[in-house]
């Protein structure tokens, strides 16, 4: 019989308690020494119908304790486990946690199954269960679709893989996962989760957050909207379109770049890869693309700097990527965002027009300016930005030096004067040359010249000036005024270079 609690915890009540749990901490299961104090606290919350009573009642250490601060013991130890997951990468989708809970809880998922469509009813089959459903046909596109509870050991994230691209547009969030978790614990959910048929799996596109939410929560069967044979295409677009403009919460930048560019370069290579005798370039290929898809002008373009933004972001080359946010905001571990690098780096060192020149000739570049870049980003990583520190407990006089030379402002600003150093080191005079600084050829005699302009940018004397400093309001105010000051204080071009400041 539950015994109520009234009161503090006698002895003869934390012997039961530990008797049950062992010396254990709740959060993690790891052992509480004899010499450190115990803490006992709710399992499930008071104020979320946990009854006070020993059996929900269970020991903890004092670090987990005072760590919890008003979270549950259940809630606490979820998010810890939740932390784990994601210290293993920012870049995870539904896929991934689908891969933490089978490793960990033997979860199965992602198993084959057959339909077979007949008479408006759809018929899935898979080991150990046969099931039908009613199917309804889209008035619009007139795909055909169904509405089903599903076991998880049948569904898998719509990622993209060797049988070719996904449609999931967004990786999990950690924050969002986690308040969703807590919000299905007493609410219900309004919508199903979205899929299609790929093959002999069911795979979902739309409403990973819910599902990842719920399997935190025990729950292993889902509802779902499942598409039969869509068009893949218009599926993505209508995907994207939903996330973005018409959507209350819209795509972090990087992901919307990753997805655009992603969707784009794969429609390049299909067009690259054309037989038809015509010659081949970035120019006729925004036509070509506008002429197959109904895209404005401005949508195109927007998924072409896309494409050249995802060659930097995704290179396994680059060094800056850890640094990089896969939010909308930077953060003690991710000092840069996507939108800070669109007004800064990609501003001036890659050329975003679409190019004329021959896909197949020599004079066509952008390969190498993608080298260009990527050796660049890591001049700055390895000059400065590897002394990155996440603490923000201690404020070191490196830390500081780098929180100014990476705050938004000053990032716009150097990097103008950066462009113009290196556009005078390699004697590009013309307004055009300028303009595509990179689309060339470098030799490493070249970058070696573009690595010393770096490093005497990372060694101007101010941005080590101590704490009060001018420099420091200077640098909240807007790229312009940010620009004069460097300028007037010694940061100029010919400085970059090598003259006397």
């Amino acid at each position: 019989m539950a015994i109520t609690l009234k009161r503090q915890l006698d002895e003869s009540e934390k012997q039961q308690i530990l008797s049950r749990h062992g010396r254990n901490c709740f959060a993690t299961s790891h052992s509480i020494s004899e010499d450190s104090p115990l803490h006992f606290d709710h399992i499930r919350a008071f104020a979320m119908g946990g009854a006070s009573v020993l059996d929900n009642i269970a020991p903890m250490c004092e670090m987990h304790n005072k760590a919890k601060g008003a979270l549950p013991l259940e809630d606490f130890r979820v998010r810890l486990k939740m932390q784990e997951f994601f210290a293993a990468s920012r870049d995870v989708t539904l896929h991934d946690l689908l891969l933490y809970f089978a490793k960990n809880d033997k979860l199965i998922f992602g198993q084959n199954c057959s339909t077979a469509a007949k008479a408006q009813k759809i018929h899935l089959s898979s080991s150990g269960s046969d099931i039908t459903y009613e199917l309804y046909k889209c008035p619009t596109t007139g795909w055909e679709y169904f509405y089903a509870t599903l076991p998880i050991s049948l569904l898998d994230s719509d990622d993209t893989d060797d049988a070719g691209m996904g449609l999931q547009p967004r990786f999990l969030i950690e924050e969002k996962m986690f308040e969703l978790f807590r919000h299905f614990q007493n609410h219900p959910v309004l919508q199903p989760s979205i899929g299609r048929v790929r093959g002999n799996q069911i795979v979902i596109f739309d409403g990973q957050h819910k599902v990842a939410a719920l399997l935190w929560n025990g729950r292993r069967s889902f509802e779902c909207k499942v598409y039969l044979n869509p068009d893949l295409r218009l599926l993505n677009d209508t995907n994207i379109s939903a996330h973005d403009k018409y959507s209350q919460t819209r795509f972090f930048a990087s992901i919307m770049v990753r997805k655009l560019g992603d969707e784009f370069g794969s429609d390049f290579e299909s067009y690259r890869n054309q037989e038809d005798g015509k010659p081949k370039s970035e120019e006729g290929f925004i036509q070509y693309l506008r002429g197959v898809k109904q895209l404005t002008r401005g949508e195109v373009n927007e998924r072409f700097r896309s494409y050249l933004f995802n060659g930097v972001l995704q290179s396994s080359e680059n060094g800056m990527a850890k640094f990089i946010s896969t939010g909308n905001r930077s953060s003690a571990a991710t000092p840069l965002t996507l939108d800070v690098l669109k007004k800064s780096l990609f501003a001036n060192f890659i050329f975003q027009e679409p190019l004329g020149d021959s896909l197949t000739g020599g004079s066509y570049k952008r390969d190498s300016e993608l080298a260009n870049v990527i050796s660049l980003s890591n001049f700055i990583v390895d000059l400065a930005l590897h002394n990155w520190s996440s603490d923000t407990s201690v404020k070191t006089d490196t830390q500081r030096k780098l929180e100014r030379i990476f705050g938004s402002k000053s990032m716009m600003a150097w990097f103008e004067l950066l462009h113009g150093a290196v556009c005078a080191r390699l004697e590009l005079a013309d307004a055009d040359d300028r303009s595509r600084v990179f689309l060339r050829d470098l030799s490493d005699k070249d970058l070696q010249h573009i690595k010393k302009i770096v490093a005497r940018l990372a060694d101007w004397q101010l941005w080590s000036a101590p704490t009060g400093h001018e420099i420091d309001r200077i640098l909240s105010d807007k790229k312009s005024a940010v620009k004069d000051w460097l300028k007037s204080k010694g940061l100029t071009t010919g400085w970059l270079l090598g003259a006397a400041e």
